[in-house]
């Protein structure tokens, strides 16, 4: 599932794959851009912005990408089969002298000027493995809606970038919080360390080929996708409910002896809030 660690990833693959090379072949399968052609172009940088991938080529331009649930960026030697889905699934390639870069299944693709980049990603807040990163403001845009649950606001890329479902699953673990408590409950000694915490995953396994928060060979998770696993710490079975905003809901996992707070009856459906769309 992409969440900051793997787009961060993503952005390191194609940035050593195109930058400082010209694109020999390009070619954009949406349809506001069929007929763009960034042939003859070099691609300056690749860099991710929370979950987002903004690929910088000569001439301004901007080629805007994200991959929210299973959209994937490959990159292939030119002799190499590609191998990252059907070829209905492919939405945009880009491809050099030696290598070739296929995104598949992208839900966003946008080609923009530079100058514009802010239009796209402009809205996220502090990002938690970029330059801009600001753990005392990505504190204060959590608590901005202390009657908010902690996992919706978590999930907010205009609070801060980076957080996805598992990642919020496993915060909220580490705090002893479940994710529907409010963000205004949460106790002081606990959301004075949640930045630092947030980052610290997060920087932990942008470099690793399998996601872990635990430190544990096998036992890469301490609840996310475990129901009805016994938890790794107390032996309670993990318990699973959706959590949402009214938009969409996902599958959240919590241990209801190891995290205090509110969370779902057993076998209740969802409960959806009213809540502005969370960014992405």
């Amino acid at each position: 599932m992409p969440e900051g660690d793997t787009v961060w990833q993503a952005a390191r693959r194609l940035h050593g794959a195109l930058a400082g090379k010209v694109l020999t072949r390009s070619d954009l399968r949406v349809p506001k851009y069929a007929t763009a052609d960034l042939t003859g172009r070099a691609v300056l940088d690749v860099t991710p912005r929370g979950k987002h991938l903004l690929t910088r080529v000569e001439g301004g331009l901007t080629l805007h990408s994200h991959l929210r649930m299973d959209g994937s960026w490959k990159v292939f030697a030119n002799d190499q089969r590609w191998t990252g889905g059907p070829a209905h699934q492919i939405r945009a390639i880009l491809g050099t002298h030696d290598r070739t870069a296929v995104g598949y299944r992208l839900p966003v693709l946008e080609l923009l000027r530079t100058a514009d980049e802010q239009r796209a990603v402009g809205h996220l807040g502090p990002d938690l493995l970029g330059p801009d990163w600001d753990p005392e403001r990505a504190l204060a845009n959590l608590f901005d809606d202390p009657a908010r649950s902690l996992g919706e606001a978590l999930l907010d890329q205009r609070n801060l970038a980076g957080i996805g479902n598992v990642y919020k699953c496993e915060l909220c673990f580490l705090l002893g919080v479940t994710p529907w408590l409010p963000v205004g409950e949460l106790p002081a000694d606990r959301s004075t360390k949640l930045p630092a915490l947030a980052k610290k995953l997060l920087e932990a396994n942008r470099d690793r080929p399998v996601r872990s928060t635990t430190g544990r060979r096998g036992q890469d998770l301490f609840v996310y996708g475990r129901a009805p696993r016994p938890c790794l710490r107390c032996g309670t079975r993990v318990r699973m409910a959706d959590q949402g905003d009214g938009s969409r809901e996902r599958p959240t996992y919590w241990c209801p002896t190891c995290q205090a707070g509110p969370a779902p009856a057993p076998g209740s459906p969802p409960t959806r809030r009213l809540h502005p769309r969370t960014a992405r």
